[in-house]
């Protein structure tokens, strides 16, 4: 064999394996994506702002870019997020960021990896016991016939039993735990720091709108695993959503 058919064949040969290479990670790519179970979103940050709550993250998706909003957490640009419960809210005012968003997506099961069987963390048995901070600039005009939170944790006796009416802001809401949806508002009132109230109901709700509930205080409920409240608003039928 001359030089020259020498050459030819080692370029050949170097073709091959380029091609080879090539079509192997794009089908390691496609074979990830693949995974992903059916409804699970996975998606890339490219901007992150905080605020005290809630982290707004504007993330891609193939070609979209979109923003996505979850409770509060450490993030930055290149960051992968996997999540299959999101909530949109369109033209939704940030009062902490003195910001309108035409379209936000409140997510509620994010998820910075997959679990070994690829799918996204989901919801505890049981409803989470966290820390909720007070919403600055909160301030709601309680219902006519209704009460406040302040008058609430005042005075809780007067109230057990009973079918109240009250309007808040929901700060945090959580789907289907125990087959109900667990909402936390807040109204601006309070008693002896008691700002937030937790309600159950079977409507859904995004974080960051404004309700009016109708549902029986509870006293002292004890739902099992440590999560015991002192006050708890049960049954709560959702209206004049905002």
């Amino acid at each position: 064999m001359n030089r020259t058919k020498i050459i030819v064949a080692i370029v050949l040969l170097l073709l091959g394996a380029l091609f080879i290479v090539t079509t192997f990670y794009r089908g390691d790519k496609k074979s990830k994506g693949a995974t992903l179970p059916p409804g699970t979103h996975g998606v890339c940050v490219t901007e992150v702002i905080q605020t005290s709550n809630y982290t707004y993250l504007q993330v891609q998706e193939n070609e979209s870019k979109f923003w996505i909003a979850v409770v509060r957490t450490e993030s930055k640009p290149g960051d992968s997020v996997y999540y299959s419960k999101d909530y949109e809210m369109k033209d939704f005012v940030s009062k902490e960021l003195g910001r309108t968003f035409p379209s936000v997506f409140f997510v509620q099961d994010a998820t910075s990896t997959l679990t070994p069987a690829n799918k996204p963390m989901t919801q505890p048995a049981t409803p989470q016991k966290v820390e909720i901070k007070r919403w600055a600039e909160v301030s709601v005009t309680p219902p006519k016939g209704g009460i406040t939170i302040a008058d609430l944790y005042k005075n809780p006796g007067n109230f057990g039993g009973k079918n109240i009416i009250i309007r808040g802001v929901v700060v945090r809401f959580n789907a289907q735990i125990m087959n109900k949806n667990w909402v936390h508002i807040q109204d601006g009132t309070d008693f002896s720091e008691k700002f937030d109230l937790t309600i159950t109901t079977k409507d859904s709700l995004a974080v960051g709108s404004t309700a009016t509930f109708s549902g029986v205080v509870e006293l002292n409920k004890d739902f099992g695993s440590g999560y015991k409240y002192d006050v708890i608003v049960e049954q709560a039928k959702a209206s004049d959503i905002k």
